[in-house]
């Protein structure tokens, strides 16, 4: 009776921790994130990152003075460590590549029934193309980078590569990526919320983020960055409704992250530069209501004045005297965008004054880049043309080389999209900015390495240090070579 007691006492405790198991289980979340939802947050977070107005992880439309702030001025002084901007741009190792190698390697090894396979290839190769934007992202922001090792979860301390060959892997893998992907048939059919799964239009992405690779090496490496860019010419972004943009939604938490930041939350804290505003004054850019909000100027009561005025470069602004971003921008449903119709126009318009092969002519092509610009942003072909009309926007009369003439084109068209002006900017040298005057560091042009990488990957942060000459802001990038 004993022995039949404990035996039975035994079944039901199996039985009761059986049940409590069972109220352990989440019913409701899947046990297993899918591929698709992986590369959606890779995707989202990506755009995040580079839309952004938050000063603790984006600052490039103030190191590029196409906005200055208000109140605190750490950042358009260019001072990156009290907010440690380094360690969160870092963070698109694990915010995004992460996300991207899993969603690739969840792909790989799923089936769906009834999949063409070329669908599944179309997949990862997005991916790749994503991958290696968002590497490019990192290289040009600090360098030699980890790369190799970098998503490796059983190497603690990756080697930092050398930028040089990184960028030529990475058109090795671009190459890969275009030549894997078949625009007849889709991609992904749901959670691509950049082209919704269009391939021909990923293809004229990737074909421009190649061509763009290819200008990086146009000074350092000319026959492969001729080889690159004459191989991608025929292929990439033609019209505007190509550019590669993010639609946002009108409810929060989806929202433009400009509208969340600066409307969402109140904000008040950025003004347009005068260095942008004042140039486009002065060359009556029909961009300007697109771009700028008018502030009242007038003097004497009850009278208006409305006009385009830009805060002091570096210095507090009284938000209600300058103008700030226009209300398109602060729309919720703003797109954010990566790459466009104009940049594209303005590196082929440079290829051709590289002497390489591209079709077209450089002037055109100048004008194609202005041209597209204003159309993008609502204005008219009248005022193109206009604007094109004068002697000193005209490619054959404006001032200066080539550099000059589409640096400063492109700063103005690369307006919000503080990162790739940054680029442009440190490639041809104009505009020619000044630090203001109570600037931590001549304007900057790269970051510092993450202050962590000198504790938990010292050796490796030191070797890349010296690889190329210095963790300093002004070490110039193995592409920067004037």
């Amino acid at each position: 009776m004993k022995k039949s007691f404990a035996i039975l006492l035994i079944l039901l405790s199996v039985c009761s921790c059986e049940k409590w198991e069972e109220l352990n289980v989440n019913t409701k979340d899947p046990t297993e994130v899918s591929g698709e939802s992986l590369f959606t947050g890779g995707q989202t977070n990506l755009f995040f990152f580079r839309v952004t107005p938050n000063i603790n992880i984006n600052i490039w439309r103030m190191i590029v003075q196409q906005w200055t702030e208000t109140t605190y001025t750490d950042e358009a002084n260019y001072n990156l460590i009290p907010r440690g901007i380094p360690i969160n741009v870092w963070m698109l190792y694990p915010m995004t590549l992460i996300n991207f190698k899993q969603s690739s390697v969840v792909i790989q090894n799923t089936t769906y029934v009834g999949e063409n396979p070329a669908v599944k290839k179309n997949k990862l190769a997005i991916i790749d193309v994503l991958m290696v934007y968002t590497f490019d992202v990192l290289l040009e922001t600090f360098g030699n980078i980890p790369y190799s090792q970098a998503l490796d979860i059983n190497i603690e301390q990756p080697v930092y590569d050398d930028q040089l060959t990184v960028c030529k892997e990475m058109i090795i893998r671009l190459n890969a990526a275009i030549d894997a992907m078949d625009p007849a048939y889709p991609g992904f059919s749901t959670g691509d919320n950049m082209y919704q799964g269009d391939m021909g239009k990923w293809l004229k992405f990737a074909n421009s983020l190649k061509l763009h690779l290819g200008m990086l090496l146009a000074d350092v490496d000319e026959s492969l960055a001729k080889a690159t860019v004459e191989s991608a010419s025929p292929h990439v972004i033609s019209s505007n409704a190509d550019n590669a943009t993010l639609v946002y939604l009108s409810a929060q938490p989806n929202t433009n992250p400009i509208y969340a930041d600066q409307i969402g939350w109140g904000a008040r804290q950025f003004v347009a530069a005068n260095t942008l505003v004042d140039t486009m004054n002065n060359w009556n850019d029909p961009r300007r209501p697109f771009y700028f909000a008018q502030v009242d100027t007038s003097t004497e009561q009850g009278v208006v004045k409305l006009a385009y005025v830009g805060g002091i470069y570096g210095m507090p602004n009284d938000y209600e005297r300058f103008s700030h971003m226009s209300d398109k921008i602060k729309e919720p449903t703003f797109e954010g965008m990566i790459f466009d119709l104009a940049q594209t126009e303005f590196l082929l318009a440079e290829a051709v004054e590289r002497g390489f092969s591209v079709g077209g002519t450089a002037a055109g092509h100048y004008e194609n880049g202005i041209r597209a610009s204003i159309a993008y942003w609502g204005g008219t072909e009248e005022e193109a043309a206009t604007y094109l009309s004068d002697p000193r926007i005209a490619y054959a009369t404006a001032p200066g080389t080539y550099k000059q003439k589409i640096g400063m084109q492109m700063w103005i068209a690369l307006y919000n999209r503080g990162f790739e002006a940054w680029t442009q900017w440190r490639r041809y040298d104009y505009p020619q900015l000044v630090a203001p005057p109570n600037a931590a560091s001549p304007i900057p042009v790269r970051f510092t390495y993450p202050a962590w990488e000198q504790t938990l990957n010292a050796a490796n942060w030191q070797a890349a240090s010296t690889a190329i000459g210095g963790d300093l802001v002004t070490t110039k990038l193995f592409w920067d070579k004037y």
